[in-house]
């Protein structure tokens, strides 16, 4: 199973490597992105929101090693090509899973609000993260299934505390939906983009003030 299951995603990358010089002609800036996290906290379904701005439920078994989805977003006009992978949180795959670490320029670690093992586990997951990737890894903390708030095991200051904690952002969202989805994907986007252009002499890109300003300026929907 091994043998075969390398040999897909050996096959699987060269064909987005390919893809990627096809649709890079137009694109300025390319990021790969994963979704990291305990088994069953919606990465799956939060990656669904974000590509095709829908919510699937109950059509999802855990994911089986990894996955990827190309999705273009543009940014004060440049178009940024995100290449996103969507990991297995079961144990027994993370072997699989490191060896993608060491090329993320970005990770949204998920933790799921009703669920407070998956909320314990995070310290873990960023010894991990930090461990197998680059030192300049953007990282960002979203507690998922916002939506569910009266099944809430983890309040949202939990989430700030321990994000402060690791002086990485945070927010709650909610992938049935979509509060806070496309926000998450676009801010570290944009962290990432500001870095390939940014001159020494300018100041650096704020991401957490982008966020307070992106919710501040959303008034078509409630930002949990």
């Amino acid at each position: 199973w091994k043998q075969s299951h390398d040999k897909d995603n050996t096959n699987r990358i060269k064909n987005s490597t390919e893809n990627t010089s096809t649709i890079c002609v137009s694109v300025c800036v390319f990021l790969q992105t994963i979704l990291v996290g305990d088994s069953g906290v919606g990465k799956t379904s939060l990656l669904v929101q974000f590509d095709q701005g829908k919510f699937i439920p109950g059509s999802f078994s855990a994911t089986v090693g990894i996955g990827f989805t190309n999705k273009v977003v543009t940014l004060d006009e440049v178009k940024v090509k995100l290449q996103i992978w969507d990991t297995a949180g079961q144990e027994r795959f993370r072997s699989v899973t490191h060896a993608y670490y060491r090329d993320a320029h970005a990770l949204l670690l998920l933790y799921d609000i009703t669920n407070k093992s998956s909320f314990d586990n995070i310290r873990a997951w960023l010894t991990e993260i930090h461990e197998y990737t680059q030192s300049d890894v953007v990282i960002m903390l979203l507690g998922n299934k916002a939506d569910m708030s009266s099944e809430r095991a983890i309040r949202r200051e939990e989430g700030e505390r321990l994000a402060r904690e690791y002086s990485v952002p945070f927010m709650e969202t909610s992938a049935m939906t979509g509060v806070n989805v496309e926000l998450a994907f676009t801010a570290v986007a944009r962290e990432l983009q500001q870095r390939s252009v940014q001159q020494p002499s300018e100041p650096r890109f704020q991401i957490h003030e982008y966020i307070d300003a992106q919710k501040e300026k959303s008034s078509c929907c409630r930002v949990f």
